[in-house]
């Protein structure tokens, strides 16, 4: 859960220099608390608004919904994304630098 701490823009860059690293085939594994595009009624959901508000305001960053990190991943290069599972609000999803499914 790196990405929540940062602006769009040190997203891009971080992930851009994570493209540039790996090789052909490569993936970025990230984990990160995602913000449901539909607001629910319940404490996780609260919980997760709540977070987004505090990275704001103490650390510029901010809590992103899956099709915007799918947008910065694709800024960066990355060609697919994978959501692998979930546990509540926090997502495993995939980022390939090549093929959609590399080494699939």
């Amino acid at each position: 859960t790196i990405l929540l701490n940062w602006g769009d823009d040190r997203c891009l860059k971080l992930l851009g220099n994570c493209w540039k690293a790996l090789p052909e085939n490569g993936k970025v594994i990230v984990v990160e608390m995602i913000v449901p595009e539909i607001v629910e009624n319940s404490s996780a959901s609260s919980s997760v608004f709540q977070l987004d508000l505090l990275m704001l305001t103490v650390l510029g960053g901010k809590l992103r919904t899956e099709k915007e990190l799918e947008v910065l991943a694709r800024a960066a290069g990355f060609t697919g994304i994978k959501s692998i599972c979930s546990a509540l609000d926090f997502w495993v999803i995939e980022f390939y630098k090549g093929s959609t499914t590399a080494g699939e």
